[in-house]
């Protein structure tokens, strides 16, 4: 139903609906998200990948570079310790 549900949206929106592997790597990031920064800004930034993805795939970029950028960017802003953690 799901993998349905976003391929019948992206169709709607005109868009290429994410693959399998795209799909996995977009889920841990808006998990990372949600558990190592906060669960409420887990729709922004997954928003926020998507406009960076296509950014630079406007810049040229294929669009696994690009998704594979911004991904690498993202790890590098979720902190080591999930908030609320002691040291």
């Amino acid at each position: 139903m799901t993998d349905e549900w976003i391929q019948r949206l992206a169709e709607r929106l005109d868009l290429e609906a994410p693959s399998q592997e795209e799909t996995s790597r977009l889920l841990a990031a808006a998990r990372d998200v949600a558990h190592g920064v906060e669960r409420r800004v887990t729709p922004l930034s997954t928003f926020l990948l998507g406009r960076a993805v296509q950014a630079r795939v406007a810049g040229g970029a294929s669009g696994d570079q690009a998704l594979t950028e911004v991904l690498e960017l993202l790890e590098n802003e979720i902190p080591e310790e999930a908030p609320g953690e002691v040291p």
